[in-house]
C-alpha cells in the first residue's frame, strides 16, 4: 500500500476526523464529512453515487450526482496530498457504481480489535489495553451525523461495545486484585447508563471486595428501585445471587475463579520448587507439560512456549542422556494445523536434536515408544521442506504407532504425517482420510485437542473438495470444542474457512460481494494479530486478496496486485507478479525462469496460480507447461482452499487457460 495509505489515521469515536502523518487534514464542509463518514461505515465496501445521494439529502437537488463527485474529488486532494498529477487514487477509489474508501487506520476499528484481544489477555494487561481503548472515544460516535440513519446502526453498535468495554475492564481489574480502582469508573457508568445490570453487579463486587460491604446492599438496593422504577422489572439471577451472597458474607466473593485458580497456582509451584531440587531431570520434563498447555492459550502463549521449548531441549542435551532428551523433545506433542513453520530457524534446531538423539538411544524395542515420538517430531518440524527424510519419518512413526497400539502416540504420528501431505498439489483425499482417522480416533480415546485437529484437517480438505456443506459441520464442531475446553486459536482457522466459503460461494462475484469477502479476510489477519503465528500471517492477507482478485480470471493479474504489501515468505512466488504489474517484461520472464518449487505446504497449489496468470500474462510456454504438471494432479478441486484460508478458484479454470494458450500456435 501506498505511504499515503498507510499515514491517513480516520477518527469516528467522536466529531468525524482524518490525519496525515499526525497533521489533520482540511475536510471542508459538512457534506464532505458526511460523504467521508458514510464511506468510512461502509468498512471498504463500495457504496453507490445513488446511495450517498439519497443519503446526503432528503430531496436530492438536480445537481446532486455531479455535487457528490466534487466532494470526493475535494476529499481525494485532502486525503491524499501527496499524490503526483494524473496518478489514480488509492484511498478513495472509484469501484463499479460507486466509491469505496480502502481505509486501514480507523479509531473505531481499533478499538474493536482492542477489545477482542483484551478478552484473550491476562487480567491485568487487559486492564491497560482496555483503558487505552476507551481513551480513544473523544464523544459519541460519528457525533455530528446523530440524526442520521445511515450511520444509526453503527452508531448503536459502537455504543454498545464502548458500554461492554467498561464493564470488561472493571471485571479485569476485579481479577487482577484490583478492586477499588473500578469502583469510579462504574458509578459514572451507572449514572448514564442505570438498566446496566452487569454494571451494578460489577459495582457491588468491587465495593464488597474493598471492604465496603455496607456500600455493596446499598448499591444493589438501589439497582433494583432504579429497574423497578425506569424499567418496571425486578434485578435478574445474578443481581439476586450477589444480594444473597453479600449477606451471607459467602467465602465465594473473595475472589472469582481466575483469581482462586491463581492462588492455587501459587501454591503448586512453591511446593514444587522446594521439593524438586534445582536443575532435576523431573523439572525438565514438567516444564514440557507446561510448554503443551502453554502452546494452546493463544495471546501470546504459543511464541512463549517456542521459546522456552528450546531452552528445555538444550538443557536436555547437556546431560548427555539421550533418553532424557528424547522424552523432552518427544512430549511436546501439540497439535498442528498450519503446514508452514512460525520458527523456521528454530525448528531445524529442534529437528537437528531430534536426530542426534535417534542416533544414540539403544535400538530395542524398549525405545520405539522414544524413537516414535522422535520421528514425529522430525515429521511436524520439518513441515513445508522438500526433502526425502521428513516423510520416510513419519511413514516410520506412524508404523511404530500402529505396533505399540497407544492412541495418543498414533494421533500424534498421525499430525506429522498430515504435515507431510503436501509433496504436491491434489492432496486433499489424502488428508481427508487422515483427518477421519483422527476424529474418530480422539472420540473414542477422550483425545480432546486432536479430536479438534482432525476436524480442522476435514475442514481444509473438504473446502478444497468444494464440499462446504460437510466442512461446515466440521468447523462448527470444532468451534464448540474449542468454546468448552478453552482453545482460543481454533477461532483463527474455522473464521478463515468461513472466509473461503463466501469466497467460493460464485465464481463472478459483483464489486460488493468481492468485498465482503476481503472484510471477512481482514477480520481473520485482525485475529492474527497477537497469537504469535507468524506462519500463517506473515503475507496471508495481501495473498488472499490477490488470489481473491484472480479467482475465475486468470488474465487479471496487472490490474490486482499491490506492490507495497508486505508478501512476506511469499515474495519470491510474487516477484515476477510485481515485476509485470510495474510494466517490466523482461524482469517479469528473468523472474519466471529463477523460480523454485513452492515450498512443500497448503498454500502452493494458490501460489502456482500467481505463477501461472504471469505466464499467461507473458505468453511464458514453458512456464505454463510447468504450471500445467503442478496443477493437473489437483483437477476437480478448489486451489488453495485446502489451506483453509483462501482460495484462487477452481484448478479446473486455470488448466483451461492453460490449455486453451498451449493449443494457440506461439508467436514468432
Amino acid at each position: 500500500m501506498s505511504r499515503d495509505r498507510d499515514q491517513v489515521a480516520f477518527g469516528v469515536l467522536g466529531p468525524v476526523t482524518a490525519e496525515h502523518d499526525g497533521v489533520p487534514l482540511a475536510l471542508k464542509g459538512p457534506r464532505h464529512r458526511a460523504v467521508l463518514a458514510r464511506l468510512i461505515v461502509a468498512r471498504g465496501r463500495v457504496v453507490p453515487v445513488a446511495r450517498l445521494v439519497a443519503d446526503l439529502w432528503e430531496e436530492p437537488p438536480p445537481t446532486a450526482v455531479g455535487t457528490v463527485r466534487t466532494f470526493v474529488g475535494d476529499l481525494r486532494r485532502a486525503l491524499e496530498p501527496g499524490r503526483p498529477p494524473r496518478t489514480p487514487p488509492r484511498l478513495l477509489v472509484t469501484d463499479g457504481p460507486g466509491y469505496a474508501l480502502r481505509a486501514q487506520a480507523v479509531d473505531a476499528w481499533r478499538f474493536e480489535t482492542a477489545v477482542e484481544t483484551a478478552a484473550e489477555e491476562e487480567p491485568a494487561r487487559a486492564a491497560l489495553s482496555l483503558r487505552a481503548a476507551l481513551e480513544l472515544w473523544r464523544g459519541p460516535a460519528y457525533a455530528e451525523f446523530a440524526d442520521e440513519t445511515w450511520c444509526a446502526g453503527e452508531r448503536a453498535r459502537l455504543a454498545e461495545l464502548r458500554l461492554r468495554a467498561v464493564e470488561q475492564r472493571a471485571g479485569a481489574l476485579l481479577a487482577a486484585g484490583r478492586p477499588a480502582e473500578a469502583v469510579p469508573d462504574l458509578d459514572a457508568h451507572l449514572s448514564g447508563h442505570p438498566w446496566r445490570e452487569e454494571g451494578w453487579r460489577l459495582l457491588a463486587l468491587a465495593l464488597y471486595r474493598s471492604g465496603r460491604q455496607g456500600d455493596a446492599l446499598a448499591v444493589l438496593r438501589r439497582a433494583r428501585a432504579t429497574l423497578a422504577d425506569q424499567l418496571g422489572v425486578d434485578p435478574g439471577p445474578a443481581l439476586r445471587r450477589l444480594e444473597a451472597d453479600v449477606l451471607a458474607q459467602h467465602p465465594g466473593l473473595d475472589a472469582e475463579r481466575g483469581a482462586t485458580a491463581a492462588r492455587v497456582w501459587s501454591r503448586a509451584t512453591e511446593a514444587y520448587d522446594r521439593t524438586v531440587a534445582a536443575g532435576a531431570r523431573a523439572r525438565l520434563e514438567a516444564t514440557v507439560g507446561l510448554l503443551r498447555t502453554l502452546a494452546v492459550t493463544g495471546s501470546g502463549g504459543l511464541a512463549a512456549a517456542r521459546e522456552h521449548r528450546l531452552a528445555a531441549i538444550t538443557a536436555a542435551e547437556e546431560s548427555g542422556d539421550p533418553e532424557l532428551t528424547a522424552r523432552v523433545i518427544g512430549a511436546y506433542d501439540v497439535p498442528a494445523i498450519w503446514t508452514r513453520s512460525d520458527d523456521p530457524a528454530g525448528a531445524a534446531r529442534i529437528v537437528e536434536a531430534a536426530e542426534r538423539a535417534l542416533a544414540r538411544l539403544p535400538a530395542t524395542p524398549a525405545q520405539d515408544t522414544a524413537r516414535c515420538r522422535l520421528l514425529a517430531t522430525v515429521a511436524l518440524e520439518s513441515r513445508g521442506t522438500r526433502s526425502a527424510r521428513p516423510p520416510q519419518a513419519a511413514a516410520e512413526a506412524e508404523r511404530l504407532a500402529r505396533r505399540l497400539d497407544d492412541p495418543a502416540l498414533l494421533a500424534f504420528a498421525l499430525n506429522g504425517v498430515f504435515m507431510q501431505s503436501c509433496t504436491r498439489p491434489g492432496r486433499a483425499p489424502r488428508r481427508d482420510t487422515i483427518g477421519t482417522e483422527l476424529v474418530t480416533l480422539a472420540q473414542r480415546h477422550g483425545l480432546i485437542a486432536y479430536e479438534v485437529l482432525g476436524h480442522l484437517i476435514r475442514v481444509q480438505a473438504r473446502s478444497a473438495l468444494a464440499d462446504f456443506p460437510t466442512a461446515d459441520e466440521h468447523a462448527t464442531t470444532a468451534d464448540r470444542l474449542a468454546d468448552r475446553h478453552e482453545l482460543p486459536l481454533v477461532r483463527v482457522f474455522t473464521t478463515g474457512y468461513r472466509a473461503v466459503r463466501l469466497a467460493s460461494v460464485e465464481e463472478d462475484r459483483p464489486p460488493l460481494a468481492r468485498g465482503a469477502v476481503a472484510d471477512a479476510y481482514r477480520e481473520v489477519d485482525r485475529l492474527l494479530d497477537g497469537p504469535g503465528m507468524p506462519g500463517v500471517r506473515d503475507g496471508l492477507l495481501p495473498l488472499a486478496l490477490l488470489c481473491l482478485h484472480l479467482a475465475g480470471r486468470p488474465y487479471g493479474l496487472r490490474t490486482a496486485i499491490d506492490p507495497d504489501a508486505d508478501w512476506g515468505p511469499y515474495l519470491p512466488w510474487i516477484r515476477p507478479a510485481l515485476a509485470l504489474a510495474a510494466h517490466d517484461e523482461r524482469a517479469a520472464r528473468d523472474a519466471l525462469r529463477a523460480l523454485p518449487e513452492p515450498p512443500a505446504d497448503l498454500v502452493q497449489e494458490a501460489l502456482w496460480c500467481v505463477v501461472a496468470a504471469v505466464a499467461l500474462d507473458l505468453d511464458d510456454r514453458p512456464t505454463l507447461r510447468r504450471c500445467q504438471e503442478a496443477l493437473r494432479p489437483a483437477t476437480g478441486q478448489l486451489a488453495g482452499a485446502g489451506s483453509g484460508l483462501l482460495t484462487a478458484g477452481p484448478i479446473d479454470t486455470w488448466l483451461t487457460a492453460i490449455e486453451n494458450t498451449l493449443s494457440r500456435p506461439a508467436p514468432l
